[in-house]
């Protein structure tokens, strides 16, 4: 810090905001880096160095950095109407026209959208309603969300609830009661020994059916689960697991909410991974690559199941009370539906399809080092998992610094080094990526 002029942006980083997920008194010490341009899939800091940006910013920008045609629809729909609100009897545009692609597009018959500006307060909202639908139908008693260990569903109250990762809950008074958790679904992760794929399957569906025995399924409202699990290190579900979940939910009457805000809009090779796993949900929530996160922006689609008995509720009170100020604000709307103009017209879910070939054949490339165990995922999403350090999580750390070093950006979640590149990939970009990611390993590995 002493080293920085008085008046740098670095310096007055630290000295007036404060950041998610470090530890806050070691930014004080070391500051962090100031990105100042985007282009593609790259962007580049104030000192002029480039990187790939291997985790699209945050899983989100599935665009790249620079899209010409969302920054023209933003400044057109700026200089139209830059605000309105779908509070009470008034609506606008482009957020009818989101709303009706969104239905169109949908992996399973959806009846309404509801639009909110995260994916934190999207699940957070979608608890809400469950409660509200519980009480519309008189079932007083079934409140309760079943999330999952390592599962990620954002960090406001319920949202961070529903959570599976403990540093989200600690001394913030977290989770709420009414949230319980189920085992995580990853096989590579928590197989025991000597137990096949089929057996580990048998024993998270288990795990699930035991739980909801313990709870009393008549309290239990919903079971809230990523297609793939992102946040927690990229985490497969094994062979079988959702289509034995659904089965379990059914003989239940237990709701099952998909959260694909990073696994939507072509990152699988689908258009949602709900189709990649066979997964039907009364609830799908959508967020980040809605607007390539050009602009905060997020969904909610409701089938008729959940969404009529919120209606009767509604009725008989005289009103739905709740809102955002910004739900639905008509720049966002604008933004999102022509980046999804644009996965569409270019068939950039056929072209991550395309490309994740050439992207798990480098992946697992990497695999055949002796710091590295194995590779996963689908898609334009995967995870390399490193091991041969005493303490787990020095690995993924050292790696992703050395990878940062080499001009590339990815997340070290505990020793899982993860990938999601912008859509927009070619496959040299891939080579480009991996032989920057190899070096950074080998480098590595030489201080061992």
């Amino acid at each position: 810090m002493n080293k920085m002029m008085p008046n740098s942006v670095e310096a007055r980083d630290i000295a007036y905001q404060m950041h998610a997920a470090v530890n806050l008194r070691r930014y004080e010490e070391t500051g962090g880096v100031v990105m100042e341009r985007g282009e593609g899939i790259y962007v580049t800091d104030n000192n002029g160095k480039r990187y790939i940006e291997g985790l699209a910013g945050l899983w989100s920008v599935a665009l790249g950095f620079g899209e010409k045609r969302l920054v023209a629809a933003a400044t057109a729909q700026m200089e139209k109407l830059p605000y309105y609100h779908i509070f009470g009897f008034r609506t606008h545009g482009p957020s009818v026209d989101l709303a009706e692609a969104l239905i169109r597009i949908a992996p399973v018959p959806m009846s309404k959208v509801h639009f909110t500006s995260s994916g934190s307060e999207a699940n957070d909202l979608v608890a809400k309603l469950l409660w509200y639908r519980s009480n519309a139908l008189g079932q007083k008693d079934r409140k309760k969300i079943i999330g999952r260990e390592k599962g990620y569903h954002g960090v406001t109250i319920a949202a961070g609830s529903i959570t599976g990762i403990t540093r989200f809950h600690d001394s913030f008074d977290l989770p709420l009661d009414r949230m319980i958790h189920t085992s995580c679904p990853s096989y590579i992760h928590y197989g025991q020994d000597g137990e096949t794929e089929a057996e580990f399957t048998a024993r998270m569906l288990q795990d699930l059916e035991d739980l909801i025995a313990r709870e009393g399924p008549e309290t239990i409202a919903a079971f809230w689960g990523e297609p793939v699990m992102g946040a927690g290190g990229v985490l497969m579900p094994s062979a079988g697991y959702w289509e034995g979940v659904q089965k379990i939910l059914r003989k239940h009457d237990i709701l099952l909410v998909a959260d694909e805000v990073i696994c939507g809009f072509g990152r699988t090779g689908k258009m949602f991974a709900c189709e990649t796993f066979g997964i039907e949900p009364d609830v799908l929530v959508l967020s980040k690559q809605i607007s390539s996160s050009y602009i905060p922006l997020s969904a909610i689609l409701m089938n008729d199941r959940f969404y009529q008995p919120i209606a009767d509720e509604s009725d008989r009170l005289g009103i739905f009370g709740h809102g955002f100020t910004a739900s639905g604000h008509p720049v966002a709307t604008a933004v999102g539906l022509e980046n999804l103009k644009i996965i569409e017209e270019r068939d950039l879910v056929g072209w991550a399809a395309a490309r994740s070939v050439r992207f798990h054949e480098r992946l697992q490339g990497l695999a055949a080092h002796p710091l590295a165990h194995s590779t996963r995922g689908v898609g334009l999403l995967g995870a390399l998992e490193l091991h041969g350090w005493d303490k787990p999580g020095d690995a993924g750390v050292a790696v992703a610094s050395a990878c940062e070093a080499e001009g590339v950006i990815t997340r070290a979640v505990g020793d899982s080094l993860c990938f999601c590149p912008p859509l927009i990939i070619t496959d040299e970009q891939i080579d480009e990526m991996f032989d920057a990611v190899g070096r950074a390993i080998e480098t590595v590995a030489k201080t061992r």
